[in-house]
């Protein structure tokens, strides 16, 4: 128990019971890492065995550190844990037991581009076009419908039209093409698990007594898939313990589903809970702040956060004019707080809902000369010279891998088009063996010239030298050599220019990160180099010492903390997205959304939103997101635009001081002429009594009904068209702007 003693009293309490189900519902920056690391290191303390526990994380990054942490309180038997993320830990299964369902062990595991690339090549066969079936539309829909393990037959026969149908054709001839490719995609890796257990119940047992401990991390973000193999795995025994926060589930879009860990306690009748409410992140102000937002949502486990932290300064919320504006505002800001409280650029970060967001705020920074770091971006292994090499280790390992093979065998140049890997590809049908095959049989074919023949057999011939190496060279040294063969390096090097100089630089620390995993795994494999590389994440490859501003989406920050945050374009239509809000449960996962952005701050939170904002090309005049007037208003402070007021406070009539009001009609001012495009209800000299409304049934006065704020009543309206808006004062929220092709008013009376 010793191991415990550092713990808070409910803490220790979760961490203290070690059988049957439990369920840890912790909540923003309550410490639920700490308590799955404490618990863990007290089964070692009590007698289990490393290899009987199975613990499961979103990143690799996390499971990483919780080795690392119970190392430090129990010594080095946590090496022995199985950690990971569920696609890691079921790959690493799967490379033991895949031969039962007809794969090698050398399977390719395929990213999301592999698999577009899988779906254009079934298209074409089935003389089909991009236009006509959009391959990420098709992707999305497969991925789906295999995270609810809905097969191609299920998924044709519940086919309603004829995208569906084209889907579910598409479906069946893309599992067979993997198939022959000896390749696996993300979510095969999940679904071929449960359908190994399922077809041979004796692996199921045998990995069932292996992991009599099963521990599950951020168990709100699992989907259907995840769900069920933690049910299969945990059967037998049911010492499982998930540990989660409900109000921080956020990848529905992902197929998480949120009900996993509202319904654990009717899955597991004889469960306990322990609910971690005591924050240890966050100010008083802004912890108050997350929850008035919070407990807006139906669908959620009763819980309230508190903490021992000092109050802290009140929520900044940055009215702009536009989002240069809002940008340029942030930068200021940044400036003044590394100035005045001596914090460096690594303690901020700037959140957004969408990635399109970043392009602003990256202008602000760069003309404030403030250095930034994009989380989210093109990823490392993303990058094309990077991704051209591993295909070569790819299809050295697995020669079936039809997508590598695609990719590379024009690359060095050797004169191999595409009407040749359609030839070899007919072949390869016609004598129903993989390209590969073809490829050693191209001799064969009397329609291709005996140059490109020679071709053919010069890049088979390289394959398979390197293939045969396997067995004589480390990774490392294999790698290096077949670069060196290729003469990639060289031809980057005397290009000379900064773009070719950079992939010369990546290409090096690709082989520098083969030698990097070498030293670190004793009994590392080009398979295994190669599986870590597909399974990692862009969560793994944040930076974490370098000295800049950060910037990411809300939902790559999820997990992280930072000193200072700014979240910016808080407007309808943007947070909350305009296409998803009609449903409440959409609304609901937005709201969490929300959530999670401000509880990652520690000290300081601003908030930002613009008057005017360009978005797909127009001009849009969107007003303050319902989730701002969700906050406390005494919790808040208003900045105007710069522009117009830069004080906080102005002078009433009777010369007291009072708030300002960003919502206020101002009139211009004396000097100028004319004022940039913005809101009609902003400008004092607007007579909205005489504006056409001739393109809608709408007048002052009028009673309205909308699907999220209720009933109101119209106080003003202008503009006409995509530009028409409305002032609607609504029983529920008060006054609202609205763009009225979005509002969907409907008229009571």
């Amino acid at each position: 128990m010793s191991v415990l003693h550092s713990l808070n009293p409910v803490q220790r309490s979760a961490a203290e019971i070690l059988e049957g189900p439990v369920m840890i519902v912790a909540g923003a920056g309550s410490g639920k890492t700490r308590v799955l690391t404490f618990r863990i290191a007290h089964l070692l303390e009590s007698g289990v065995k490393p290899y009987e526990i199975l613990a499961l994380t979103f990143t690799n990054k996390a499971a990483k550190e919780m080795k690392e942490r119970i190392t430090a309180l129990v010594g080095t038997q946590a090496l022995s844990i199985w950690a990971g993320t569920f696609h890691s830990v079921f790959a690493r299964i799967l490379r033991q037991e895949c031969e039962a369902l007809g794969y090698m062990r050398s399977f390719s595991i395929y990213d999301s581009d592999d698999s577009q690339n899988v779906i254009k090549s079934v298209l074409h066969s089935l003389s089909l076009s991009a236009q006509q079936v959009a391959p990420r539309a098709v992707q999305s829909r497969i991925s789906g419908a295999k995270n609810q393990l809905i097969t191609p037959r299920q998924y044709d026969a519940l086919a309603k039209d004829f995208f569906e149908q084209h889907v579910a054709k598409i479906y069946q001839e893309y599992q067979l093409k993997l198939f022959k490719s000896n390749a696996m995609d993300f979510d095969d890796l999940l679904i071929k698990p449960i359908d190994l257990f399922q077809r041979f119940p004796r692996v199921l047992e045998k990995y069932q007594y292996r992991f009599k401990y099963i521990l599950v991390d951020e168990y709100q973000d699992t989907n259907h898939a995840q769900y069920v193999l933690i049910k299969m795995l945990a059967d037998r025994f049911k010492n499982i313990c998930v540990v989660g926060d409900d109000a921080q589930s956020i990848y529905a879009f992902r197929g998480a589903d949120i009900r996993n860990i509202l319904d654990f306690e009717r899955d597991y009748p004889q469960s306990r809970t322990f609910r971690l409410e005591q924050n240890y992140r966050s100010t008083k102000t802004i912890l108050a702040a997350a929850d008035s937002v919070i407990k807006n949502n139906k669908q959620q486990i009763p819980k309230t956060l508190w903490t021992d932290n000092a109050q802290g300064d009140t929520i900044v919320l940055n009215e702009a004019e536009d989002d240069k504006d809002e940008g340029l505002t942030i930068a200021h800001q940044i400036q003044d707080l590394c100035a005045k409280e001596k914090l460096d650029l690594k303690n901020f970060a700037l959140l957004y809902r969408t990635n399109a967001q970043s392009r602003s705020l990256e202008d602000a920074l760069r003309r404030t000369g403030l250095t930034y770091v994009i989380v989210g971006g093109v990823e490392f292994y993303k990058r094309k010279e990077i991704k051209d090499v591993i295909a070569y280790l790819r299809l050295i390992v697995n020669p079936s891998d039809e997508e590598c093979l695609k990719r590379v065998i024009n690359y060095p140049t050797r004169g191999i088009g595409d009407t040749t890997i359609d030839k070899i590809q007919a072949f390869a049908g016609q004598e129903n063996i993989t390209l590969f095959e073809a490829l050693l049989r191209s001799g064969e074919l009397t329609t291709i010239s005996e140059r490109t023949k020679n071709a053919l057999r010069a890049f088979s011939t390289f394959i398979m030298k390197y293939k045969d190496l396997q067995q004589t060279l480390s990774p490392n040294e294999l790698a290096r050599s077949m670069v060196d063969d290729l003469g990639i390096l060289k031809a980057y090097k005397e290009e000379g220019t900064p773009e070719s100089l950079a992939r010369w630089e990546n290409i090096q620390e690709t082989l520098s990160a083969i030698s990097e995993y070498m030293a670190q795994n004793d009994n590392g494999t080009l398979e295994g180099f190669l599986e870590e590389v597909a399974l990692i994440s862009a969560v793994d490859l944040a930076p974490d010492q370098r000295n800049a501003v950060t910037l990411m989406t809300i939902h790559a920050a999820k997990g992280l903390e930072f000193p200072v945050v700014f979240v910016t374009g808080m407007e309808e239509g943007l947070f909350p997205l305009y296409q998803i809000t009609p449903e409440t449960q959409a609304l609901e996962e937005e709201r969490r959304l929300f959530y999670v952005a401000l509880t990652r701050a520690k000290q300081r939170l601003f908030l930002s939103h613009a008057r005017i904002r360009y978005r797909f090309g127009d001009v849009t005049y969107p007003v303050v997101s319902r989730f701002v007037e969700e906050i406390d208003a005494a919790l808040i402070e208003r900045n105007a635009p710069r522009h117009y007021a830069p004080s906080r406070t102005q002078t009433d009539a009777g010369g007291g001081a009072r708030r300002y009001d960003p919502y206020e009609r101002k009139k211009k001012p004396a000097l100028e002429t004319k004022k940039p495009a913005q809101s009609a209800f902003d400008d004092g000299d607007v007579d909205y009594a005489s504006q056409s409304q001739e393109d809608m049934q709408l007048r002052v006065g009028a009673v309205v009904e909308h699907e999220v704020f209720g009933t109101g009543k119209i106080m003003q309206l202008a503009g006409r068209g995509d530009d028409a808006k409305a002032l609607v004062y609504f029983n529920s929220v008060g006054k609202k702007q609205l763009m009225l092709k979005f509002a969907r008013l409907r008229i009571t009376s």
